[in-house]
């Protein structure tokens, strides 16, 4: 059993930025991937942003790359998305993920399918 709480969500006017933040507790592993999601309603559910706890390499897919970075504290077992120069298009309610027994280049694909336990999302929205 694993558990997410995301937090740090909110309204930020276009070009802005926030820092999202997912603790997570339970049974990860070095093999470990944890993921933020975004969804809006009607659209699939995609990944933002991955990182494969061993080693922390991250993966995102080209619509985020360049703003988002995504890092953890591995003391905290705290993953953090900082999210630059943000557009209307990336309002959507957020989710932090976790796959337990991943691979790097499973982690890579972020696929929400093959991520067994969510958090419980928190909102961004940006518009001016």
């Amino acid at each position: 059993q694993v558990t997410l709480v995301e937090s740090g969500g909110g309204s930020v006017q276009p070009g802005g930025s926030l820092r999202l933040s997912c603790a997570f507790s339970g049974r990860t592993y070095t093999s470990s991937c944890i993921g933020i999601f975004r969804q809006t309603p009607g659209k699939e559910r995609e990944a933002v942003a991955t990182i494969y706890l061993s080693g922390g390499t991250t993966y995102f897919p080209d619509s985020v790359k360049g703003r988002f970075t995504f890092s953890r504290d591995g003391t905290k077992n705290t993953v953090y998305l900082q999210m630059e120069s943000l557009t209307p298009e990336d309002t959507a309610m957020y989710y932090c993920a976790a796959y337990v027994f991943s691979g790097a280049w499973l982690c890579s694909l972020g696929r929400s399918g093959d991520f067994e336990y969510w958090g419980q999302g928190t909102q961004v929205t940006v518009s001016s």
